[in-house]
């Protein structure tokens, strides 16, 4: 099994290219079950997980061709991916595949949808909280959809198409968006979805959709309206610049001070992180290639955060800012609010020196001046990437074990480090 050997210590200068958004790329490739026509689209990261869907949609009779970059793109241009759903020849979702990542479980809306029918495993993916799906599957009834479990399957039928609803979420959920928004697109009449989720990656998806000939009203807020269509045709699109990742190499130069350049980053997609970042110390500006960070001279500063939906601060950025503050000068205080298993990173940084201690959902980080190299294991996507944030300023050398989970969520991470000036090397295992 690979891993990755970090020798600590490097200011970072230069420039590191952002790639597409994972959040949003998988949910646009499901996107093209709901019509016979292809559907194009660009900067879709070279990512475990969307190798992954790209096999669980061939399971359904999707035809997939990949392109590579254009000339002159940017190194993080991504793939092109033309997908085409002429035909549908399985409605099941099995659960080999349908197990190994969760954002997989969206085909669901669209199968049923345009085919009247599916039957998908439930889902499995990061090991974070329990994230039911009873909320999808409440979109899929309000539609008129019959819904059952037998055996670890959801079986869903609407022989004679959905029917628009009235769908409100009890709390927000950026997947239940998602399943409710794609089945509605292709249901007769009008639906409205009260209290969804406004993160950007929801509102590429309805955008593509809109391309697509989708009717929908109230993009980017927390109310949706949409007016169903007979059927929808193809489009281009390309996917939205990754904010997830955008802040977790903001916070590695915070981390290792320095000056580097996200190119093709967007500043509106992470108001509060940066936000956040500049109280922590950080100096950040946005320019017309993307967003510069920089660091230099005074230490970290010590930040309270408390995760929330998005507009809020992300639960996808907390280990991240974690492994921050542990080296800020003073205590910070992290509550997460969205899952409840998200602090398994906490023992791992802790091997590297980290003074942590928790009291339920709220982590209360003491900093120290010093973070010493160590053996560590990833425990989950963002989780890994947060004892990466910690190794780079850690004395000595950290090998961070157990990395396929970094590589289901960060394009050429190592590459990208290793731009900029970081001491990363992958490691490949027995």
């Amino acid at each position: 099994m690979d891993r990755i050997r970090i020798r600590g210590g490097n200011k970072l200068n230069g420039v590191i290219d952002i790639s597409g958004a994972k959040n949003a790329a998988l949910p646009l490739m499901i996107i093209p079950l709901l019509t016979p026509e292809t559907v194009t689209l660009h900067n879709v990261p070279r990512l475990v997980d969307a190798q992954r869907l790209q096999r669980i949609l061939q399971n359904h009779g999707v035809d997939i061709t990949t392109a590579g970059k254009k000339s002159g793109q940017a190194g993080a241009a991504g793939e092109t991916l033309k997908i085409s759903a002429k035909t549908i020849v399985d409605t099941v979702a099995p659960y080999e595949l349908v197990s190994k990542m969760r954002a997989s479980f969206w085909v669901l809306g669209p199968l049923i949808a345009r085919m009247g029918e599916a039957k998908v495993s439930l889902p499995g993916g990061c090991a974070i909280g329990t994230r039911p799906v009873d909320m999808h599957i409440m979109a899929m009834e309000k539609l008129g959809a019959t819904v059952e479990i037998d055996q670890g399957y959801v079986i869903a039928k609407a022989k004679n198409g959905l029917k628009g609803g009235h769908i409100s979420f009890s709390k927000v959920t950026v997947g239940a968006t998602h399943a409710a928004l794609m089945a509605a697109v292709l249901a007769k009449g009008d639906t409205t979805i009260e209290n969804a989720a406004m993160e950007p990656e929801i509102t590429d998806v309805a955008e593509c959709l809109v391309k697509m000939g989708a009717k929908i009203e109230g993009i980017g807020t927390r109310n949706l309206n949409i007016t169903g269509v007979t059927s929808l045709h193809g489009a281009e699109h390309t996917v939205v610049a990754d904010r997830i990742e955008t802040g977790t190499y903001a916070m590695v130069v915070g981390m290792t001070g320095g000056d580097v350049l996200l190119r093709g980053a967007r500043a509106d997609t992470i108001e509060n992180v940066i936000l956040t970042m500049q109280r922590a110390g950080l100096t950040v500006d946005t320019t017309n290639e993307g967003l510069r960070i920089r660091r230099n001279g005074s230490g970290i500063l010590p930040v309270d955060v408390t995760t929330d939906p998005y507009p809020g601060f992300p639960t996808d950025m907390q280990a991240q800012f974690m492994g921050l503050m542990t080296m800020a000068k003073g205590k910070s205080h992290i509550r997460e609010t969205i899952f409840e298993n998200r602090f398994m990173h906490v023992q791992e940084l802790a091997r590297l020196g980290a003074d942590i201690h928790l009291h339920g959902d709220m982590a209360e980080v003491r900093g120290v001046t010093k973070l010493t190299g160590a053996d560590v294991m990833a425990t989950d996507l963002r989780a890994s990437v947060s004892l990466v944030i910690a190794g780079l300023a850690a004395q000595g050398e950290t090998n961070i074990h157990r990395v396929y989970h970094l590589d289901r969520g960060f394009e050429a991470l190592e590459e990208k480090l290793q731009g900029v000036g970081a001491d990363v090397t992958r490691i490949a295992g027995a």
